[in-house]
């Protein structure tokens, strides 16, 4: 994690493919301190050095959390993560493509989880919640998961609107 704020490295903009001088960018970085702390959060979130989940499991829910969501952008983004990391290929095209069958149980329960709290976060209650324990995710890493599943939500719904922002001004723009 950096203590500045580099441009280039900003996954959102990256992204949602904003580039400076763009009216979407501008709109974005009015307040510089939220998409500082927007590319914080993730650099945090998926830091290899956080304990309680293993980033490749951490990678493994954001790119299920993206595809549930039909952000491709953002899945393939975690997807080449997952890759530069060399996390099992199958396991990656699998989860891309939504299946989450095969996957053994511990891993299995944390993919159920975020699509509960992707698709329908109303039912994120202890009964869910006690299903992890019971796979062997520990009280620690439950709160990691969710705090994760909480953030992967704000940036695909950031990114999507930024996209459609981009859209809306070239629309007014022709």
């Amino acid at each position: 994690m950096t203590d500045t704020y580099d441009l280039s490295t900003d996954i959102v903009d990256r992204i949602a493919g904003l580039t400076p001088g763009s009216p979407a960018f501008a709109t974005r970085h009015k307040r510089d301190k939220v998409a500082f702390a927007t590319q914080r959060s993730y650099e945090a979130l998926f830091d290899p050095a956080l304990p309680d989940l293993s980033l490749t499991d951490r990678l493994l829910v954001a790119l299920y959390a993206c595809t549930l969501s039909k952000a491709p952008a953002l899945a393939t983004h975690y997807a080449q993560r997952l890759a530069s990391i060399n996390a099992d290929r199958a396991v990656i095209d699998q989860i891309a493509q939504g299946s989450i069958d095969a996957q053994e149980p511990r891993l299995r329960a944390m993919l159920a989880f975020t699509r509960m709290l992707i698709e329908a976060p109303i039912d994120g209650d202890r009964t869910a919640l006690e299903r992890l324990p019971a796979a062997g995710i520990p009280t620690p890493a439950v709160v990691a998961l969710a705090q994760l599943i909480a953030f992967l939500s704000y940036q695909i719904r950031l990114t999507a609107g930024l996209r459609a922002l981009q859209v809306l001004n070239a629309t007014e723009a022709a």
